[in-house]
């Protein structure tokens, strides 16, 4: 009985209910359908239970650090960076587009703020150099999907919290998968940009390589910062998540000096108020993930996928992943991971799959939904910048789904190329 809380809770997101709200419900018709309304008293202690965490606690802090310095003014810096790393090759504008994303996923942790932030200094300047502006809008959605990946992570921290999974591991696992969606991405632009007869960049002078680098050392020392401090043992992610803060009121007050009240008062509100949906929706979920443990989903799907896969790791993977990417393309990456998460982890964990591994595995599959049709929240978001039509995107952007599925799948079947750098660190045996 149990199985069907997965399609009931599908059907009340596919209507349009706030997911916070379709988790509620669906919870609320499982302790009806299961006959466990005896316990429907323990829901408010569920639903804080799954809040009531150390790690969860930074999640709100990587997001006000991210809101404060993106209003500091760091966006043209890193710009400018990446055009004194990468700008002189052919494509290089394309480069520079994927290269800020990388820096930007540093600092801000998120896809949609990397596309906000970025995304019209970078179409702008690709387009007035003559790429078509699809494919500029294609590339600035495509490389956004490394802000996620790239630590700090919030979808990371979720997971850490939710699996019980180390956080710092976690971001250590993510580095070189990102830095291989970002090569992907840079070798597929430049054979478009090849065939399409894309500019060259100038290269820099001395001066102004110096110059750029004086500049964007700056902010990028945040992540240098947290994840030394981490990896090190300095601190906990949570604490460094605290300190990012601080570094980035000090880089925003001292260093820039134009960091304003008002500007404090706008990073506030827009951490609070992401950081207060991302809880209303993490809260329902351990509601939800309480009823699918107790009735014994986990243990059922597992069956299902044995009779399937017969035990084969291989196979298993491959499902998972399958899954996901379905689901990547309809519904909200956050979500998708609390909901999933604890269903789909045990199962991959069960064929031996570590648990750091099969996260990765989630956070990559479902944020390739980012920019996946028929809903890909990033697409929306950079037609809206780019101020072109959405269906325009599509056909520019579907080169760039092909080489993060190929990453992906690498990374699902050469476990090294997550588990290399936390072994290296002495995160995990």
């Amino acid at each position: 009985m149990g199985l069907w809380l997965l399609p009931i809770l599908l059907l009340l997101i596919i209507t349009g209910i706030p997911i916070s709200f379709a988790l509620g419900f669906a919870s609320l018709i499982g302790f009806i359908l299961l006959d466990k309304i005896e316990f429907i008293h323990l829901i408010p202690q569920t639903l804080f239970s799954g809040l009531n965490s150390f790690p969860v606690m930074a999640m709100p802090f990587f997001m006000l650090a991210g809101e404060i310095m993106t209003r500091t003014g760091i966006t043209d810096r890193l710009v400018n960076l990446a055009i004194t790393l990468v700008g002189w090759m052919r494509g290089g504008l394309g480069h520079v587009n994927v290269m800020a994303s990388v820096f930007f996923a540093g600092i801000s942790g998120s896809a949609v703020a990397d596309v906000a932030a970025v995304g019209p200094i970078e179409i702008e300047m690709m387009s007035r150099a003559g790429y078509k502006r699809s494919y500029a809008a294609a590339m600035t959605a495509a490389s956004a999907v490394v802000g996620p990946i790239i630590p700090p992570s919030i979808i990371m921290v979720i997971y850490g919290a939710m699996m019980n999974v180390s956080i710092a591991g976690m971001f250590a696992a993510g580095i070189i998968p990102g830095i291989l969606i970002a090569l992907g991405m840079m070798i597929v632009n430049h054979f478009i940009s090849k065939k399409r007869g894309y500019p060259k960049g100038k290269l820099p002078t001395v001066k102004e390589a110096g110059k750029s680098l004086v500049e964007g050392i700056v902010p990028l020392m945040m992540p240098v910062i947290i994840l030394g401090g981490i990896m090190f043992g300095i601190f906990t992610p949570t604490e460094a998540a605290a300190v990012a803060v601080a570094y980035a009121l000090f880089v925003g007050l001292v260093i820039y000096r134009n960091l304003t009240v008002k500007d404090i008062f706008l990073a506030l509100k827009g951490a609070f108020r992401t950081s207060g949906s991302v809880m209303i929706i993490l809260g329902a979920g351990s509601v939800f993930a309480w009823l699918l443990a107790v009735d014994q989903v986990p243990q059922q799907l597992a069956a299902l996928f044995t009779s399937i896969a017969g035990g084969n790791k291989v196979i298993t993977l491959l499902i998972i992943n399958i899954l996901l990417l379905i689901v990547g393309m309809f519904m909200d990456i956050t979500a998708a991971l609390i909901i999933l998460a604890p269903v789909l982890a045990p199962l991959a964990i069960r064929v031996g799959v570590h648990p750091l591994h099969i996260g990765i595995i989630m956070c990559v599959n479902l944020n390739i939904g980012l920019i996946t049709p028929p809903l890909g929240g990033c697409l929306f978001v950079t037609s809206a910048v780019a101020k072109i039509e959405y269906k325009e995107l599509i056909k520019e952007v579907f080169p760039f789904i092909l080489v993060e599925v190929a990453v992906l799948f690498l990374l699902t079947y050469v476990p090294a190329t997550t588990m290399f750098v936390p072994k290296l660190l002495g995160l995990i045996n």
